[in-house]
């Protein structure tokens, strides 16, 4: 569904009258705030396939912060390879990766580590990777990134848009107060239970999902 689709569908269920574009009323504005919080928390509640993105670093030699252009500081990893060397990268911390970096001379090689450290201008996250590239080398990072606040009426939600409508609508029934319909509480709840299930099912169709570590 389309942003104004998600806004209409919600309005219906409020009984309230739709409207041709998002902000043609202050109360469709409304809902679409309601909209975006909540394809927010379906977004951060599971790793949704439709979510997933590659972006990869294509590096220079003696070149070893980059970054990730477009993925934004809310993102998962999924995977990062080396693919020129076809091997696995491996994440460490902060601070191995500093120490690596300033405690002694510069080694330079295939990358086999990285980390995160800070952001750019434009809020993408960097990455360092260690040894140093000694020449070019393919890193796709596959993560899972956080759709873009919906701002347009034709931009399709990517996370189940049922999902979507419906915690929006518990949302804009805790605004309004009881009208005699459907109370907040009940339809908060109808909403986890179809999260819950939604959740299930996806993770049905991809193993790594099923995977649980005692700690």
């Amino acid at each position: 569904m389309t942003y104004l689709q998600l806004i209409n569908d919600v309005l219906v269920r409020l009984r309230e009258t739709q409207v041709s574009t998002n902000a043609e009323t202050t109360y469709s504005a409304l809902i679409g705030k309601f909209v975006n919080d909540a394809k927010r928390q379906i977004e951060d509640a599971f790793s949704w396939n439709a979510l997933g993105q590659t972006i990869t670093l294509s590096t220079t030699s003696a070149a070893y912060i980059y970054s990730l252009t477009g993925a934004g500081q809310k993102f998962q990893v999924q995977d990062v390879l080396n693919v020129t060397n076809l091997t696995q990268m491996q994440n460490i911390s902060f601070v191995e990766m500093n120490r690596y970096q300033n405690l002694s001379a510069p080694v330079t090689g295939q990358p086999a580590y990285y980390s995160f450290d800070g952001v750019d201008a434009s809020g993408d996250t960097k990455v360092v990777l260690f040894p140093r590239p000694d020449g070019v080398y393919s890193i796709p990072f596959s993560l899972t990134i956080p759709q873009a606040t919906l701002s347009s009426d034709a931009t399709s939600v990517l996370v189940p848009d049922v999902l979507v409508v419906q915690n929006a609508y518990a949302r804009a029934l805790v605004e309004r107060g009881e009208d005699g319909g459907l109370s907040s509480s009940e339809a908060y709840q109808l909403y986890r239970s179809m999260l819950a299930d939604y959740i299930a099912l996806e993770g049905t169709r991809y193993p790594e999902n099923q995977e649980f570590f005692a700690i």
